[in-house]
């Protein structure tokens, strides 16, 4: 990717990212905590971007250099943030149930998206054939939701303590 396109796809997840919150409203707090989260998922989308390609699973287009890897960690930071306001909101209504839901459907959706973006965009990357590759890519998206998850509840606190989560009249249940 270049830096222009790093830069735009930063721009529409800022923009996605104050929608969600506006509409989840969402406190400071747990703004703050859904940037730490997905900054802590951008560390390990970059991981999984450097196993894959050490490996073998995938080739793309990704210069080491300081700045191109700060820029591309704040590319994987301010959009996947909206990710995590809803994910917050998803255990508050649901519980472990609705995060283990979302799990599951982020392993699903997600190698079909990237193999999307790679044949839409050849000059980005590519991966290799067979099942392995599918696999790792529907791993590092699980674990960049769990890890940017726990981020965000170590930041915002856990999602059965928020005042919206339960009627003035009931106590708050203990973790």
């Amino acid at each position: 990717m270049t830096i222009l396109q790093i830069l735009l796809f930063t721009a529409a997840g800022l923009v996605l990212a104050v929608v969600v919150i506006l509409l989840a409203r969402a406190t400071w707090r747990r703004i703050a905590g859904a940037l730490a989260g997905g900054a802590a998922a951008g560390v390990v989308g970059l991981g999984a971007m450097a196993l894959g390609e050490r490996v073998g699973w995938w080739h793309f287009v990704m210069y080491w250099e300081p700045f191109y890897v700060a820029l591309t960690l704040i590319g994987f930071a301010v959009p996947l943030s909206w990710v995590f306001v809803i994910s917050w909101r998803i255990a508050r209504r649901f519980g472990w149930r609705g995060l283990a839901v979302g799990l599951v459907a982020v392993a699903i959706i997600g190698p079909p998206r990237d193999y999307w973006y790679v044949e839409r965009f050849p000059e980005w990357g590519a991966f290799a054939s067979g099942i392995a590759p599918v696999l790792a890519d529907s791993a590092a998206y699980v674990l960049m939701l769990v890890v940017g998850h726990g981020v965000m509840r170590l930041v915002a606190g856990p999602a059965w303590a928020d005042r919206l989560a339960r009627r003035p009249w009931e106590k708050v249940a203990p973790s």
